[in-house]
């Protein structure tokens, strides 16, 4: 059994696939290709956005997006200690300072009612994850920000495709930045990513950074990167998309499988919140369970794959814990020490989601491990 699917999303795509690279590989144009500016086209439609600038990788949409806010040493940042590292070390590779608020318990996204309080006057930006591939309270956030002078960068590299309030993740806030990473949602075949604006500012000065801050050959108006996505990779994604809603619709479907198969089972408690005004694409089907190292080792007796996202937050992680409170924000220190996550892809097969469910369920019944109340 495969934790991400990939060779039979590829057999489902080939044909599509190994044209969409064998054109490029036709024309040569393997940087700044017309597959770039044709993706970021479909997308920048796909999202409700204006804009679309693909660039290396998600880390590198959240960068870029910083530095086009002109982030100073000194500013602060606030998003969520319960993420991938990449969130907090593109604040601090752009000079800025992360401030970390708590959790959610129920859905592991941002409490966007302990935001206001963490604001200062070094405070520019606010950056809340859309963990799992559930958006965050963003219109809540949307509107703390508003009344302070804030920009809202959404985390989005879990969530593309995603629905909130009737809007698209991505298209929820100032930016939006998600990956391409090959698990996520919507993958290519290597690193890459897209930044994701209505302002026009904000679009230009990212072009402008993904290619070393050059507004025209060799002439560089601003600081920059090499922050450009393949062609290749632009290609992959654009077959992708031709059943991307097919995709996301199983994911959904299978989602709920998983919820009310767990649920049958006496398991509910473990399930994360999903929300009634948005939906999840479910990058990770994500469970809360006790005793996880007795939970793993027993699915991998059963032959399931498991994974933690993630295993220690990071106002505890040693490169970004440095003047942060180890006992603060319990929320997001109980969720790393009992998030487990499952199987998950568009081509997961119900007998599998049945194995995974079953080896759970039995995994979670002996005297020292249970799923646990959220």
């Amino acid at each position: 059994m495969q934790f991400t699917d990939l060779k039979a999303q590829y057999g489902a795509l080939k044909q599509s696939i190994d044209a969409r690279i064998q054109r490029v590989l036709d024309h040569g144009q393997y940087i700044m290709g017309p597959e770039v500016a044709e993706m970021e086209q479909a997308l920048a439609a796909y999202s409700g956005a204006r804009h679309c600038v693909a660039v290396a990788s998600g880390t590198e949409a959240l960068l870029i997006a910083l530095m086009a806010l002109g982030l100073k040493s000194g500013d602060e940042v606030i998003t969520s200690p319960f993420t991938f590292a990449a969130t907090a070390e593109t604040i601090v590779l752009a000079g800025g300072v992360p401030v970390y608020v708590d959790i959610e318990p129920d859905t592991c996204n941002i409490d966007a009612r302990l935001i206001e309080a963490a604001i200062t006057p070094r405070t520019r930006a606010i950056m809340p994850v859309s963990l799992y591939g559930q958006a965050a309270d963003m219109d809540d956030i949307n509107a703390v920000a508003a009344r302070h002078g804030l920009v809202v960068i959404e985390d989005a590299a879990q969530s593309f495709g995603a629905s909130y309030r009737g809007r698209r993740s991505c298209n929820l806030s100032t930016i939006g930045c998600t990956s391409f990473f090959p698990s996520k949602p919507l993958g290519c075949y290597g690193d890459g990513g897209a930044l994701f604006t209505s302002d026009d500012a904000l679009a230009q000065a990212a072009r402008e950074i993904r290619v070393h801050g050059q507004s025209g050959r060799y002439h560089h108006t601003r600081i920059g990167v090499g922050g450009r996505m393949d062609t290749l990779q632009c290609a992959v994604v654009l077959a992708k998309l031709e059943r991307f809603d097919w995709e996301l619709q199983r994911r959904r479907e299978l989602g709920q499988r998983y919820r009310e198969r767990l649920a049958a089972s006496g398991a509910e408690a473990g399930l994360l919140a999903v929300r009634d005004d948005r939906d999840c694409v479910w990058a990770q089907f994500t469970v809360l369970v006790d005793d996880r190292a007795t939970v793993q080792k027993a699915l991998q007796a059963a032959g399931v794959p498991t994974a933690v996202h993630y295993p220690k937050p990071l106002h505890h992680q040693p490169a970004y814990a440095a003047g942060h409170d180890a006992a603060a924000h319990p929320c997001s220190v109980r969720a790393a020490q009992r998030v487990l996550s499952l199987p998950m892809s568009a081509d997961l097969t119900e007998a599998d989601q049945d194995r995974v469910v079953a080896a759970l369920v039995q995994a979670t019944r002996t005297p020292a491990a249970s799923v646990a109340v959220a």
